[in-house]
């Protein structure tokens, strides 16, 4: 790690970083050669299954990176990477520090949920150069299995909506893990201009798909993290932020779906850095019962 600072400059502490699901995240103070600091970032892969594909995925990551610098997407920029833990001990991206945090209490998401779709909006607006891979599926008909209590009537339908073909889309830049974990916020204690958002982050999933799928995956976050009606709602606030999504609602329905259904076997994995973030009532079977409250909303509404 010390190869990549200035010379004089030494790291002094290591801070965890809370709300990643996927790596742990460190913030780094780098103490600097006139006795100040300055802060970076190191993104390391510890879960085997990620270990595994971690060079494909952090490669991804910092050439995404480089590639989003100057655009005015807010992110990180890459200082150096080790995708098969040649000189760390698990493969580990080290980036800048952005200001701000994560943040998932309820005061004050009316206000933020525009700023999330306004910022989708200006991602999806973005035309690289180069685009990346195609978007991945992260479930399949036959692999979803409901939640304990769930309307099983309901969870068969949707589960037969996915087993379609994907409808046509126009493709666009996904982030493809985009919702309030990735998404840095200065909140002001006390300003009258509020929130706004100061950084994007985790790039490993970047894709080219719809953007319906990007939409559809921070609805569901919103659903279990705040309740149904904001998963429902996150979508309108796309739209009057002047992105544009599928023209039928049987097209919207699929998107909604493929993402909402993958969560059926993850609920305890991404409920954990909500808590630890301090929402611990967000307990596994609260977010099964949220997820299962929004599936059936979306079978309700747009079917």
């Amino acid at each position: 790690m010390n190869r990549h600072l200035k010379v004089g400059e030494r790291i002094v502490q290591a801070e965890a970083l809370h709300g990643g699901i996927t790596a742990e995240m460190r913030r780094l103070t780098v103490g600097t050669r006139d006795g100040g600091t300055r802060a970076l970032v190191l993104r390391t892969f510890v879960d085997p299954f990620f270990v595994e594909h971690a060079e494909d995925l952090l490669n991804r990551e910092a050439d995404v990176l480089t590639l989003l610098a100057g655009t005015g997407v807010p992110t990180p920029g890459p200082v150096a990477v080790d995708p098969t833990a040649a000189h760390c001990e698990y493969p580990s991206l080290l980036m800048t520090h952005l200001a701000g945090r994560t943040v998932f209490e309820e005061e004050g998401l009316e206000a933020r949920v525009p700023m999330l779709a306004r910022q989708l909006v200006a991602i999806h607006a973005l035309r690289p150069a180069e685009r990346p891979r195609e978007y991945e599926a992260w479930t399949t008909a036959d692999a979803v299995v409901p939640p304990d209590g769930a309307d099983a009537a309901a969870w068969a339908a949707a589960a037969d909506v996915i087993r379609k073909p994907a409808p046509s889309y126009e493709g666009r830049f996904l982030h493809r893990d985009f919702h309030p974990g990735n998404v840095l916020f200065d909140v002001p204690s006390s300003s009258p201009t509020g929130p706004r958002i100061t950084g994007v982050v985790d790039w490993v999933q970047t894709s080219w798909g719809p953007a319906d799928l990007d939409v559809a995956h921070c609805s569901t976050n919103l659903a279990l993290l705040h309740g149904p009606a904001w998963g429902l709602r996150f979508p309108e606030a796309y739209e009057e932020a002047g992105g544009v999504l599928a023209a039928a609602a049987s097209e919207r329905l699929y998107w909604r779906l493929l993402d909402a259904l993958a969560f059926a076997a993850d609920a305890h994995w991404v409920a954990r850095p909500w808590r630890e973030a301090g929402r611990a009532e967000l307990t596994t079977r609260t977010v099964e019962e949220r997820l299962d409250a929004y599936v059936t909303a979306l079978m309700d509404t747009l079917s």
